[in-house]
């Protein structure tokens, strides 16, 4: 008998890509989805929906793949400032410098050498911190959204797949009703002829 510690595997688990996405079915015979005619225009209905459904996350991938690309370099300049500051030593003078103060206003400024740097963190939020604690933080960031970024495009990869799976099998199914219907209009022709044939004998 088994032990009732032990969890029961999940049954009928959809099977997915590491964030989720599930796998398209793979139609390779109709007859698995489709046993009569009647049941075409549902199954068909169906891989639409799961179409649609795919190009709304692939679009939803899209925004934050652009994103994540504007968001990047703006990262990579900050941090890159925080090191230059963290090289200036007590002995170092002032670095003159401008700074944006409206889209197209700017100021002069002098740096004298700092062990603190203010960071945005968005929302209007502007935190003081040290600047070792800056920098690794901005890194943590840098790394993050370029794990984010790999994984939207390997998600779009992934969904652009299962889209083509998709048309694939809605043109299958069509083709079958296409193919359905030629044989069901030639037994009706058969049914016909041999009416025709006992009524021209009688």
């Amino acid at each position: 008998m088994a032990s009732k510690d032990k969890e029961a595997a999940p049954r009928d688990a959809t099977p997915s890509n590491p964030r989720g996405i599930p796998y398209a079915p793979f139609v390779d015979k109709v007859e698995d989805y489709v046993s009569s005619r009647a049941d075409v225009e549902p199954t068909l209905r169906r891989f639409q929906e799961m179409i649609a459904k795919y190009q709304f996350m692939e679009q939803n991938l899209q925004r934050r793949v652009a994103g994540l690309k504007d968001k990047m370099p703006d990262i990579r300049k900050t941090l890159e400032t925080v090191r230059f500051l963290k090289l200036r030593t007590a002995d170092s003078g002032p670095v003159e410098t401008t700074f944006e103060l409206n889209d197209t206003l700017y100021a002069k400024a002098e740096i004298p050498p700092t062990d603190e740097v203010y960071l945005w963190l968005g929302a209007n939020v502007m935190l003081s911190y040290p600047i070792d604690e800056a920098e690794a933080l901005l890194d943590s960031k840098l790394q993050a959204a370029k794990q984010s970024l790999a994984n939207c495009e390997e998600d779009l990869d992934f969904l652009r797949e299962q889209i083509t799976t998709m048309e694939v099998a809605v043109a299958r199914v069509y083709n079958w009703d296409v193919v359905q219907k030629r044989k069901e209009k030639e037994e009706e022709e058969k049914h016909r002829g041999k009416g025709a044939a006992g009524a021209s004998k009688s």
